[in-house]
């Protein structure tokens, strides 16, 4: 049986951002009656089965100069096994499928360690037919000491709301590989087809290209330590990754869904886009770490405290 919750209103915000504090199961099944079918784009960046406390971290200097670190609790990403890990996500998966718009789409972040486990999920959820892509983000970082190849990359699985409908999707590029341009030059090329239909060659046309259509490899850096980007709350994902997921997959106005908000990237992203966002998040720590953030944007959010009810209500 869902658990049921009711919306308690926290203070007036903007009408682009809504932030809700509360577990996501509880706070979808409280959401769905006005998101049913609403979401152009779920975002999910659940937890990575990593089993320790990921901690937020404020640095700071005292008055030598010397940087000084304070740890609090941000998340537990700790469980009894594997299924239970999977079982938790399933069932806010397909809370996210009846938010979803038929054109919509969800894109669920994780590591190669439990990549293969949440296709089957996703597959088993929205689908095989609604699966439509899987994007590597390549990153680099600092090496680690193990007798294995460096993990450099993340996961993030690209499923369709209904595959019989098309979905919202906007084509991205990136600049024309060096030897393209060296061969072709810059303009966009045209393929020249014979009498049986087939290609024979490619010309050259005096229209720019846009440059070569978004593979499913992104190279994109992690956060620098200094960037004024970094908020000290784990995991936090770069905008420039959020950017490329929100811009492929939604349009101006379109809303955006994030159940696992963390240090609200998603929700910044997204409203400074100019797409509405709603995020849910359980920890104090999050929820302050996002209101701030979006506030410094220009973007104060809604926000609202889901409370569960009890069985019996």
């Amino acid at each position: 049986m869902r658990p049921r919750g009711r919306l308690s209103p926290v203070g007036p915000g903007s009408a682009m951002v809504r932030l809700v504090q509360g577990d996501n199961l509880t706070a979808l099944v409280a959401l769905l009656p006005e998101l049913r079918e609403k979401a152009t784009l779920a975002y999910l960046d659940p937890p990575f089965f990593t089993g320790r406390v990921h901690e937020k971290i404020t640095r700071q200097r005292d008055r030598t100069g010397k940087i000084l670190r304070d740890r609090s609790p941000a998340f537990d990403d700790r469980w009894s096994d594997l299924s239970t890990y999977l079982a938790s996500l399933r069932d806010r998966l397909a809370l996210v499928r009846e938010c979803l718009a038929p054109h919509g789409s969800v894109v669920v972040h994780v590591d190669p360690r439990t990549s293969h486990y949440v296709k089957v999920l996703c597959d088993e959820v929205f689908g095989v037919a609604a699966y439509a892509s899987e994007i590597v983000w390549r990153y680099r970082r600092w090496p680690s000491k193990t007798p294995n190849f460096q993990r450099v990359h993340d996961v993030l699985l690209r499923y369709v709301r209904d595959p019989g409908q098309k979905p919202r999707f906007v084509q991205l590029f990136e600049p024309l590989a060096p030897s393209t341009q060296s061969t072709w030059g810059s303009g966009k090329q045209r393929a020249v087809v014979g009498t049986d239909g087939r290609r024979e060659r490619s010309s050259t046309t005096s229209v720019p290209s846009p440059g070569a259509p978004l593979g499913d490899v992104w190279e994109i850096g992690i956060i620098a330590p200094v960037s004024k980007e970094r908020t000290g709350y784990p995991t936090q994902k770069p905008e420039a990754l959020l950017e490329r997921v929100v811009q492929s997959c939604t349009m101006a106005g379109d809303l955006v869904l994030d159940p696992y908000a963390g240090s609200a990237t998603t929700l910044a992203v997204a409203a400074r886009l100019g797409r509405r966002a709603v995020g849910i998040d359980e920890s104090p720590v999050a929820i302050r770490v996002g209101q701030a953030r979006l506030e410094a944007l220009g973007f104060p959010p809604r926000r609202d405290r889901c409370v569960p009810l009890p069985s019996g209500e």
